[in-house]
Parts: C-alpha cells; sequence; structure tokens
C-alpha cells in the first residue's frame, strides 16, 4: 500500500516534469528553426551572447591594464614610425648616399603608408577574432622585419624589410589595440585613447636618441638589433595585457563592407580630412632634421629635434584629449589642427635660426600630438562598437595614401628648389589646414553650424 502511494504521488510529478521540459525544448527550438531558414549572412549579423556592448565600464584594473598593454604596443608600432626622419638623415648620409632624397624619402613613406593602409585588413580580422592572433602576427612580423633591416645594405633590402614586413607588424600591432580598448571607456574615452596613444610620442622619444648614440657605439647593425630585442620585451606584455571586453562578432567578407561607411558623408569628410591631415602632419618629422643642418644649426642639436617634437606630443596627446571628452571631440581635434597648420606658415617657414626651429618644434609637437591621437576617437563617436575596428581601418586606409604621397612630393619640392625648404613649409602648412577644414564640414553635417554644441 505504501509502495503504491509513493507511486501515485510521483506518477503525476513525472510527468509535469516531462511537459516542462518538452514545452522548454519546444520554445528553444522554434527561434533556431527560424533561423536556420535565414541565410548564413544574416545569422551572422546577430551578436552573439555577452557583455553589453552599452555597459561601458570607464574604469577598473582590466581596463587600465589594457591601456597600459596597449601604451606598450603603440610605443613599438606608431612610435617607431615616428622615429623615421632618423633614418631619412642616417640613409642620405651613408647606405643610400646616391640615392636623392625624394627616393630616400619613399622609404619613410612606404612605411607609414603600410601601418595605415593594412588597418584595412587588421581592423577586419580583430573584429572577427578579437585582437589576440593579430597582435601576435604582427608582433611576429615586426621583430623580423627589424632584425632584416639590421643586415641590409641595398635600397631594394632596406625597402623590404622596413618598409613592407615590419610596416605590416606594425599595422597589426595598432589597430588591434585601439579596437580592443575602445570596448572599456566611452565617457573618458578620448583621456585614455590620449594616455594610450601616447606611447608612440615617448617611442618617438627615446628610439630616436637610443638608435643614434648605438649607431655611435657598436654600428648601424647591431643598433637596429639591440632595438629589436626591447620591442619584443615590450610586445609580450602588450600582447597579455590587450583584451576586449565583448567577444568578436563573425561576418563574412564581402565588398561592399569596405564602401558602406563612405556613403555616409560624415564619415567621407572626415576620411578627405585625415587624408589632408596625414599629407602634412609628418613632414616636420621627417625633413626637421635635414632643413635644420642646412640652415647651419649644429648637428649635436639637430639629432634632438625630433625627439623634441615628439616629448612635446606626449603632453598634446594626454592633457588636451581630456577636453574632448568635456568640449567634444571634433572641437578640439579642429582647433588643433587649423593651428598646426598656422604655425606651419608663420613660425616654421620663415625660421631659419636655432630659436625659432626649437620653439616651432615644441609648439607643432603639442598640437600634432593632440590631432593624431584625437582622430580613433572621432571615428569612434560616430560608430558601433562592434565595428570600431573596421571603421577605423577603413579611415586609416583611405588616409594612408596622404601618407605614401606627402614625404616624396615634399622631397620633389626641395630637389626643385635646390635644397631649399621653404615649398615644402607652405606645402605643410596648406595641407594641414585643409584637412582641418574637411572635419569642420564633417562636424557641420553632424551638428549644424553652432559653435558652442559638444561633438
Amino acid at each position: 500500500m505504501e509502495s503504491n502511494a509513493d507511486t501515485n504521488t510521483q506518477t503525476p510529478v513525472s510527468h509535469e516534469g516531462f511537459d516542462d521540459r518538452k514545452s522548454e525544448r519546444f520554445q528553444n527550438n522554434t527561434p533556431e528553426k527560424q533561423n536556420l531558414s535565414e541565410p548564413p549572412s544574416e545569422r551572422a549579423q546577430h551578436p552573439t551572447p555577452g557583455p553589453d556592448p552599452n555597459a561601458f565600464p570607464d574604469g577598473g584594473f582590466q581596463a587600465w591594464f589594457c591601456i597600459a598593454g596597449g601604451f606598450c604596443t603603440v610605443f613599438c608600432s606608431f612610435g617607431w614610425v615616428n622615429c623615421i626622419g632618423v633614418f631619412q638623415d642616417y640613409y642620405q648620409a651613408h647606405q643610400l648616399s646616391s640615392y636623392s632624397s625624394s627616393a630616400v624619402a619613399w622609404i619613410p613613406a612606404t612605411e607609414s603608408f603600410v601601418l595605415f593602409f593594412f588597418g584595412l585588413f587588421s581592423g577586419k580580422l580583430t573584429d572577427s577574432y578579437g585582437p589576440r592572433w593579430p597582435l601576435l602576427f604582427g608582433s611576429l612580423l615586426h621583430v623580423y622585419g627589424l632584425m632584416m633591416v639590421s643586415i641590409s645594405k641595398e635600397y631594394y633590402q632596406i625597402f623590404l624589410a622596413q618598409s613592407i614586413v615590419s610596416g605590416i607588424g606594425t599595422s597589426f600591432l595598432f589597430y588591434p589595440t585601439i579596437a580592443a580598448s575602445g570596448t572599456w571607456f566611452k565617457r573618458h574615452r578620448s583621456l585614455a585613447f590620449g594616455i594610450m596613444v601616447s606611447g608612440s610620442s615617448l617611442g618617438g622619444v627615446v628610439l630616436p636618441i637610443m638608435v643614434q648614440h648605438l649607431i655611435e657605439e657598436v654600428g648601424f647593425g647591431w643598433s637596429i638589433r639591440i632595438t629589436a630585442f626591447l620591442i619584443l620585451g615590450l610586445l609580450i606584455f602588450g600582447n597579455i595585457a590587450v583584451k576586449s571586453r565583448l567577444p568578436p562578432v563573425r561576418k563574412p567578407f564581402t565588398l561592399k563592407e569596405y564602401i558602406v561607411p563612405f556613403l555616409e558623408l560624415p564619415f567621407l569628410l572626415l576620411a578627405i580630412g585625415s587624408f589632408f591631415v596625414y599629407v602634412g602632419a609628418f613632414l616636420p618629422f621627417n625633413f626637421i632634421i635635414v632643413q635644420a643642418k642646412e640652415a647651419g644649426i649644429s648637428t649635436n642639436l639637430t639629432n634632438y629635434l625630433v625627439p623634441i617634437i615628439n616629448a612635446a606630443s606626449i603632453f598634446g596627446r594626454i592633457f588636451p584629449a581630456h577636453l574632448g571628452d568635456v568640449y567634444g571631440v571634433f572641437n578640439v581635434c579642429i582647433v588643433f589642427t587649423l593651428f598646426s597648420g598656422i604655425i606651419s606658415l608663420a613660425l616654421w617657414l620663415p625660421a631659419s635660426t636655432t630659436a625659432p626651429i626649437i620653439v616651432f618644434a615644441v609648439l607643432y609637437g603639442f598640437a600634432s600630438g593632440l590631432t593624431l591621437a584625437i582622430i580613433p576617437a572621432l571615428v569612434a563617436s560616430i560608430s558601433d562598437i562592434h565595428r570600431l575596428g573596421f571603421r577605423v581601418g577603413a579611415l586609416y586606409a583611405f588616409s594612408s595614401f596622404g601618407v605614401l604621397f606627402g614625404s616624396p612630393i615634399a622631397g620633389a619640392i626641395v630637389t626643385s628648389q635646390d635644397g631649399g625648404y621653404s615649398g615644402l613649409k607652405i606645402f605643410c602648412g596648406i595641407t594641414l589646414i585643409t584637412g582641418g577644414v574637411f572635419i569642420i564640414f564633417s562636424r557641420i553635417k553632424l551638428v549644424g553650424p553652432a559653435l558652442l554644441v559638444k561633438k
């Protein structure tokens, strides 16, 4: 009797559980069946379950740990590219002395171009697979390229190792870092980007001084190898620390995807503005040393001009970047971009003695530091966070042609003036001002012409 009672009491429970599980399976399977009817490309667009994309922590250990790691990867990538003016001067005086200034300028110009252009691919891979594998690939490629530079003697060897191999490596270091760090911050994004990207400025201070002193002590080959080992150590930490808050969203590759951002007028105007900014922005970095030597300034001082520019840009990337969070990233970028162009015409153009050249180096470093650091924040302010890596890469890929042609055009202007630099300085100032004007047009399209609107 007792067992029968037990059986009778258990039977409805068993059926009820079965019915619940059946109902649960039916409810869970219904969306799956509906999803199976969707084409794969549509299903890929549904975000995977995970953290809320809009719940930005804006701080905390993991967020700032990512920024610290990003500081190291940017130091090794953009920071290395920031010291290319040293190589323009060294190659002209040594291995490539038989080549014209314009021909030598293709090496640093192509390296900068590759850094920016390959963001189209590294950004897409980061959005689809996360930052881990692109960072590892970039680390290995960058260090390998530098090791090959250390044993290169001919123009084509230096070009392939430094401009192509190392250049692609720097691209796969820079964009995954930008995309990953952007997932941690919103309210303080400009400040976080400014702190992280200041690594490029510190790299532009440390690396040229280090390379120049090592060349005197151990020769060119070992100076590059020692620098490569330093970069390797920093990249190990960067690979550990840089991590995205959000899981990657894999999407199929389509050519249309690369065109869509440029169909948005604010994005297109911003891209055109960035193109002109990058035509002129790197010219002082590349030519201020040779221009100062031509003006008769001592070699002991001219070798420190690029580090002076980069040291000033550390402050320009951090302190004014906070103003972007307060007054709007577009507003702050426009002011500093126009200021960079104005001082190129008003201060660098007439400068022929030590004092004005040093003053220009400090002011230009401060102003251009903000301009070059805040552009990713401009893109982030008009982009979906899941597509930040790709959209930043797309904008920089477009702008990369300005970097590619800027230095060779400037070198050709110098050659046409029989070694004069006034035409180069005018070209630099006008392109920067033009870039600022197009960024103004982008802002007007977003919020109108009102000056006091935060954007």
